[in-house]
């Protein structure tokens, strides 16, 4: 399996800590470095040259993005998943023009980010096993547009993913109503874990969107509701 290298850009201290506890559990992933500021990060994308940097948009000297225009002017190596609390379409825009690979919002939830840098891993072992490009193998890295994807994402179902269970989850979340994955997880039969894996799969692929509420203990809940 491809061994990924790794640099958390973060200027929350408190974030990047939970970031990095997040990295060591994936496997064959190695943390090259932790970056709070956009200076830092610079160096070390010179000197460490990671094959992926989760970064964030925010920072005291300025924005990930810039970062990220950086990367692609100089035709760096390095990929960009975005993990970040802006929620502007504008700024998903940039990002997406920037060519960054991924855009997660925060809060970052661990299966959400295991399930990015699979697809980035299965993306490099992809393009390092080609020898000549077909029209499918090219339709297969790169994106397509949402309408695209909805049509077909029954026939590209990444692997943990069922398609009869994803449209029961459909069903259930086609309401309008927010849903909790324990909630989710009672409605269709399944585990509260099953469930989330199902809902964050759906977050990712535009289908729903995700917000943290606080239940009556002051425990913080991610609620899921379709994107209409």
């Amino acid at each position: 399996m491809t061994k990924i290298r790794l640099l958390i850009a973060e200027d929350d201290r408190q974030i990047a800590e939970i970031q990095r506890r997040f990295v060591e559990r994936l496997d064959h992933v190695e943390l090259c470095g932790i970056a709070h500021t956009l200076a830092d990060a610079r160096d070390l994308v010179e000197v460490m040259a990671p094959d992926l940097i989760l970064l964030d948009v925010y920072f005291p000297d300025g924005s990930g993005l810039d970062l990220l225009r950086e990367l692609r002017a100089q035709d760096s190596s390095s990929d960009v998943i975005l993990i970040t609390a802006a929620k502007e379409v504008d700024t998903l825009r940039s990002a997406l023009r920037g060519g960054v690979f991924d855009y997660i919002l925060k809060p970052l939830v661990f299966e959400r980010l295991e399930e990015a840098v699979n697809r980035f891993r299965t993306r490099l072992e992809h393009l390092s096993g080609l020898n000549q490009l077909a029209q499918n193998e090219v339709d297969a890295l790169i994106p397509r547009t949402a309408e695209e994807d909805a049509r077909s994402a029954n026939d590209r179902l990444p692997k943990g993913i069922d398609a009869l269970t994803l449209e029961k989850i459909q069903d259930v979340t086609g309401n309008g109503e927010p849903w909790s994955a324990e909630e989710v997880g009672k409605a269709i039969g399944a585990s509260r874990t099953t469930a989330r894996r199902y809902l964050e799969f759906m977050v990712g692929a535009g289908k729903l969107s995700a917000e943290v509420t606080y239940g009556s203990v002051g425990r913080p809940e991610r609620r899921y509701q379709i994107v209409e």
